[in-house]
């Protein structure tokens, strides 16, 4: 294929209707395992976590350290690697992410200690951060508006089952076999996506510009310390000691970013797409939205097992009604993007997810899995309307020399409201819950529902009064979730323009993508 050039007026990467690229489809396959292999390995390993704790003898800061350094890179990465993308290939550095990933992966199952697990994961974090940037990019300049719709439906979709399928895939794995494989099924999926990448997929960049060092530092300093507090919040506190250290270096260094990328000739990340309305609108949605879905999965897998009794392969399995709903609302979606445009289908899909999140507020210690079912159903059918529309329309603002940026500055913004969310939420549940025991109850028991359940020995008055001070502890925690996506839904329909998809998002012309032939 020839070097091919957006045709139309307006922010936003992408192709032209008359210079297709006839492989589209399969390169979208590539990104969608790209992207598969991300989410499979983040929730299969919270599965894993007590088969990894008892065979490692892992102390509960190591376990964290396995959880965290992953994020922590992941997150502080994110935007250089973006900007990497644009500069050098966007193909080129997923593969090279892709690499690192699987070779990763295939060391973790080696490691016989917590350190050598911790040093795996943070090289994969490296891969992570490289790959997630330049799968939405690619897509970006691979579809144009008309058919990027049906595109990030797919991808959002394949997101979803691989969300909602790695803690089923997870628990089968580590029962059969060792916490080991939850790494070394990346392995064959990393080989297949590398594959086909270097067969199909066509080259992307931007034209050349100035290196900024200073913003690649600045940038992953300021985003690792930034998430490095939150996640510290629960156990140290938000202004105290060293997490108020932390919290500065993340203020002075995003700071300065900021300033910096104002200043500089050759700025890393185009800080003006924030005066596009569209951009800044989605971009401070999907925050919020990710602020309230942070601690959705912590808050009911706590409940199916601990108070419905429920394996880790049935409470996997219970999410299921939220993975079909999800697909069907981004096969909607996808059909009504055009016709109905993104800022109505974002309305919608949030309003449906902070109905969702009611629902869950009035379930009980007795409510068993009706209640929470339905409320999954509603939850994934809003979310398949919104979240990809609320993408489309952030990444339609951005021109095709900064897709790679672009998309990983969106992906910095929503690991940032997850985090925040998870440390929120989380700490939030951890207090409500302590507040609902009985007085006179132990340390142990007011800690969480799990260490109240382990110090009944058999105490059935206590075991109910732990279910029932999680499930308070639930309602209380699920409520700020569901403001938070009323609030987003609120900035969402104030802040966006409500263009449609397959028109122009902004004024002038897009520069050019530069795609050129794989190989």
């Amino acid at each position: 294929m020839g070097a091919t050039t957006a045709d139309r007026s307006g922010g936003g990467a992408g192709v032209g209707v008359g210079s297709r690229e006839p492989r589209r489809w399969w390169i979208l396959i590539v990104l969608c395992l790209s992207t598969l292999v991300l989410v499979v390995d983040s929730m299969a390993l919270t599965v894993a976590v007590p088969a990894m704790t008892e065979d490692l003898g892992a102390s509960p800061q190591q376990i964290q350290w396995i959880l965290d350094s992953y994020v922590l890179v992941f997150a502080g990465l994110l935007l250089t690697s973006g900007s990497l993308g644009d500069r050098f290939g966007r193909r080129k550095v997923m593969i090279v992410g892709l690499l690192l990933f699987g070779a990763a992966s295939l060391a973790a199952v080696f490691c016989t200690s917590p350190g050598e697990v911790i040093a795996a994961r943070t090289a994969m974090g490296v891969g992570g951060a490289l790959i997630m940037p330049s799968t939405l990019s690619i897509l970006i300049t691979v579809f144009d508006e008309e058919e990027r719709p049906k595109a990030m439906a797919a991808w959002g979709s394949v997101s979803m089952l691989g969300l909602v399928g790695s803690p089923i895939l997870g628990g089968v794995l580590i029962d059969h076999f060792s916490w080991h494989s939850i790494f070394f099924i990346n392995v064959p999926v990393v080989v297949l996506a590398v594959a086909a990448g270097l067969l199909l997929m066509p080259e992307s960049r931007a034209p050349w510009q100035k290196p900024d060092p200073l913003g690649a530092v600045l940038s992953a300093v300021g985003m690792t310390a930034l998430v490095w507090w939150i996640i510290e919040i629960p156990q140290h506190g938000a202004f105290e000691g060293r997490g108020l250290v932390t919290l500065a270096v993340a203020v002075v260094s995003l700071v300065g970013f900021v300033v910096w990328q104002n200043t500089t000739a050759a700025p890393m990340v185009p800080l003006v797409l924030f005066k596009h309305r569209d951009f800044t609108g989605g971009s401070i949605s999907l925050a919020l939205v990710q602020i309230g879905n942070g601690g959705l999965l912590l808050v009911l897998t706590q409940y199916l097992q601990s108070v419905l009794g429920y394996s880790p392969v049935k409470a996997g399995l219970a999410f299921t009604p939220l993975a079909v709903a999800a697909l069907i609302g981004n096969g909607v979606g996808a059909r009504l993007a055009v016709k109905a445009g993104h800022r109505r289908l974002i309305l919608s899909g949030m309003l449906l997810m902070a109905a969702s999140f009611g629902l869950l507020t009035t379930v009980g210690a007795d409510s068993g899995f009706t209640l929470p079912a339905v409320a999954l159903g509603v939850l994934g059918l809003g979310a398949g309307l919104a979240m990809p529309a609320a993408v489309g329309a952030l990444m339609g603002t951005i021109p095709a020399d900064k897709a790679g940026v672009g998309s990983a500055l969106n992906d910095t913004i929503q690991q940032a409201g997850t985090a925040l969310g998870i440390a929120i939420l989380g700490s939030l549940l951890t207090t409500t819950f302590a507040r609902e025991m009985p007085a006179g109850s132990s340390d142990q028991a007011r800690q969480s529902i799990g260490g109240a359940l382990a110090a009944a020995q058999g105490d059935a008055g206590l075991v109910r009064a732990a279910k029932d001070a999680f499930t308070a502890a639930m309602s209380t925690t699920l409520t700020f979730s569901a403001i938070g996506v009323l609030a987003a839904a609120v900035l969402a329909v104030v802040v966006m323009r409500g263009g449609k998809a397959g028109t122009p998002a902004g004024s002038g012309t897009t520069p050019d993508a530069r795609l050129t032939p794989a190989g």
